[in-house]
């Protein structure tokens, strides 16, 4: 083992705190290499242990959640992205991530290289992205400093994936004060691969090449992976170096040459330079194949003079990534990539040394064992104190039933539609390309999730992204299952079986016992629901320290969902009424309970109660028997019940079908205001033409699944039974300008 050579600053316990890494870490770095490291070790450390990249204070619990199922084609983790068998020899690799903090500093490049990046884990993989998602939070849109960054976010969003040319099919958009001065940006990608061939993120074959790919390297994004595992603070807004540029047009340029790579059967491995750059792709591909590689950072196309191997290493640049290929082929490689005018260098090689080692103007500038960097060897892996809440002793406690409940409910609804959380997001939507490559079926807006047919079969994929991070906040366990219970009805509400999950988890400082004590609740949630639904978890991401100087965000553990339609053209569901007289049929548990509600947050001003009721077992049978009732072809629309009650979704179904209905709702459980402004799970309504309502109805009730017929549509109001009408058109109105409004302040 050669002794680094460097000039570099002295490597001091001061410095390594400075690099986010504790005492107790810098003690075992030196132990390990026999020595103190130097200034470029110190840095690649801090990376690869970095929360952002090694989860170590999260991978104890994630592996806990349920990794295995008959349709996963890799384990949860061992990729870049999850891959599920979807029939026809195909798989489809999707995952979800974070890019919080950068977007909370610079909201359009933030979003926008959140976007790239999520797609490079994807065709990284050899599969074509074919859509995508995303989940966002904000503060109140009262707040010009939120305004800007929604406009920015929204824009990086739409600029990137537009340039790109993949279709946003779906996506959500809350808005609540907890988010304040640390949104959350979290970005989805579903690709599509041929059986047997997709790539490995790996490094292996003694003498193989190394190849680094696509764009030149910068000093943008240096330390962006440890600038996301701290709280967000008053000097944040220095860290503008941190957040990565981004340019599509090279990144469509680097899909179609990856694949095309890929073709050419010379690649052994492929990974994306994604959060901590090449230090990142190196160790891990080393790591992962068990041997060893010698990079000479001289060769690494620059973009800027000087860069020192430090910024080389640490440096995120977008648009890039790394190749081993097999020796002696490697130009066939390097041609692909420069026909589609991009980078195609060798810089290394794979040697037999269980070693990353940086060579820098012909010296050794960084030497490591690549395990002890990567998650799953060296890197640390902590349990963190817990402590339960204080608040829930509250606000779980809260009495309800003393607050003075509005008795003009038509007024309510109207409020309610008045919300930014209940409100249309077609102000987002219209800055994104949602058809695109004319896959689409169901686009954002006025769907219940995203559905996008697979060209050359009948199928089609489902996907929702889902998350109520209030729920989370005042029933971490519960909140955690309806966020995949949710999502779940959402993709059978759009006529599809759900298969599995990805997940992006965002929380506060894991140092706060708090904080932690909700994450593992909140996981514990997700892995109730997901052993009850089949829908194991393929990976994901963890972003901890979203807090900001007044205190931390809701816990929002958002859900990817995805689900498979096996007839696309004829069982994909939409919320709207179809025809007038069609029959409108609640199905599920009764309306009760108001804790956690809309309802609750804009009549009253109050983030309080306990979180929704749920029975998961009622929950699967309620799903199973919607699917087999939409596979049957008798129910013509489906809009399950979330955010404002069953009084939105039922204005939500008149406004997106241009049609009223008169319906009597008095038969579903409790008081008035329960019934039309729960959000009580497990209720759906739909509905059917007037011929198949013996049919719909026999269905539910052999299923154990309580139906009550509500009504028909009919004429151009909302009539519910004691309640003022309401103008299908005014709700239409009030729903569509809500955001449009607020952003023309």
């Amino acid at each position: 083992m050669a002794q680094p050579i460097t000039h570099e600053p002295e490597v001091t316990l001061e410095l390594a705190l400075e690099h986010g890494l504790t005492e107790e870490e810098f003690g075992w770095i030196k132990e390990k290499l026999g020595r103190t490291p130097t200034f470029t070790e110190l840095g690649v450390y801090s990376v690869m242990w970095s929360e952002h990249c090694s989860y170590k204070n999260s991978i104890i619990e994630l592996k806990k959640l349920p990794r295995d199922g008959e349709h996963l084609l890799v384990e949860a983790g061992e990729e870049n992205a999850g891959l599920v068998d979807i029939g026809d020899g195909l798989g489809c690799a999707f995952k979800i991530e974070s890019h919080n903090h950068p977007s909370a500093v610079e909201p359009y490049q933030g979003a926008a290289t959140g976007v790239g990046g999520i797609h490079r884990d994807i065709f990284t993989m050899g599969a074509r992205p074919i859509a995508s998602l995303n989940s966002l939070r904000f503060g109140s849109m009262e707040n010009p400093r939120v305004r800007f960054l929604l406009d920015g976010v929204v824009r990086g969003i739409g600029d990137y994936g537009n340039s790109f040319g993949i279709p946003v099919i779906g996506g959500e958009v809350y808005f609540d004060e907890s988010y304040e001065g640390n949104p959350l940006v979290n970005a989805m990608s579903i690709g599509i691969v041929k059986a047997g061939e997709t790539a490995s993120a790996i490094a292996k074959g003694i003498g193989n090449p190394v190849i680094i790919v696509g764009a030149s390297t910068g000093r943008d994004g240096i330390h962006g992976a440890t600038f996301a595992s701290e709280e967000i603070s008053e000097e944040s807004e220095a860290k503008r170096p941190s957040v990565q540029v981004g340019d599509p047009f090279t990144e469509k340029l680097l899909l179609e040459a990856s694949l095309e790579a890929l073709q050419t059967g010379a690649v052994v491995g492929m990974q994306d330079m994604g959060a901590a750059g090449i230090a990142c792709s190196t160790s891990e591909m080393t790591a992962k194949g068990e041997q060893g590689m010698i990079v000479d950072l001289d060769k690494v196309p620059a973009r800027e003079d000087g860069m020192t191997a430090y910024e080389l290493l640490l440096s995120e640049s977008q648009e890039r990534m790394l190749i081993v290929a097999e020796k002696g082929r490697e130009q066939e490689i390097i041609d692909v990539y420069e026909k589609w005018d991009l980078h195609g260098v060798v810089i290394g090689e794979v040697v037999d040394s269980g070693r990353v080692t940086y060579y820098k103007n012909g010296e050794i500038k960084a030497d490591m064992p690549a395990e002890h960097l990567v998650l799953g060897g060296g890197a640390p892996q902590y349990v963190r104190e817990t402590k339960k809440p204080a608040y829930l002793e509250e606000t779980q406690n809260f009495d309800i039933d003393s607050l003075d409940h509005p008795e003009d409910h038509a007024d309510t609804i109207k409020k309610l539609l008045n919300s930014p959380n209940v409100a249309s997001k077609r102000w987002v939507h219209e800055q994104y390309d949602t058809t695109v490559r004319t896959n689409t079926v169901t686009a954002p807006g006025a769907s219940n999730s995203g559905v996008i047919r697979i060209k050359g079969t009948n199928r089609g994929l489902v996907a929702k992204t889902d998350c109520n991070g209030r729920y989370v906040y005042l029933n971490p366990r519960r909140g955690g299952q309806i966020a995949v219970i949710e999502s779940a009805r959402n993709v059978v509400c759009s006529g599809g079986r759900p298969l599995a999950i990805t997940n992006c988890l965002n929380f506060g400082n894991p140092y706060k016992p708090e904080v932690y004590w909700t994450f593992k609740e909140a996981l514990g949630g997700m892995g109730d629901a997901c052993r009850a639904l089949n829908t194991p978890v393929t990976g994901g991401n963890v972003s901890f320290y979203n807090e900001n100087p007044e205190s931390a965000i809701f816990p929002s553990p958002i859900i990817g969902m995805l689900g498979l339609i096996e007839d696309v053209e004829n069982h994909t569901t939409t919320p709207a009424i179809k025809s007038e007289g069609d029959v409108l049929i609640y199905i599920g548990a009764d309306r009760k309970g108001l804790g956690a509600t809309e309802y609750l947050k804009v009549i009253h001003g109050k983030t309080a109660g306990d979180s929704p009721e749920l029975d998961i077992d009622f929950e699967v049978k309620l799903q199973e028997a919607l699917l087999d009732a939409i596979k049957g072809g008798f129910i013509t629309a489906a809009h399950d019940i979330s955010d404002g009650g069953l009084a939105i979704t039922l204005a939500e179904m008149c406004i997106f079908g241009k049609m009223g209905a008169s319906v009597d709702v008095a038969a579903l459980g409790g008081t008035t205001h329960e019934v039309l402004f729960s959000e009580a799970q497990s209720g759906v309504v739909i509905s059917v033409s007037p011929s198949d309502v013996d049919r719909a109805m026999t269905h539910f009730a052999k299923a154990g699944v309580p139906a009550h017929q509500l009504g028909k549509a009919v004429g151009s109001d909302l009539k519910i039974a004691g309640l003022d009408s309401l103008d299908v058109t005014e709700m239409a109105n009030i729903h569509d300008s809500v955001i449009p409004n607020a952003m023309d302040v």
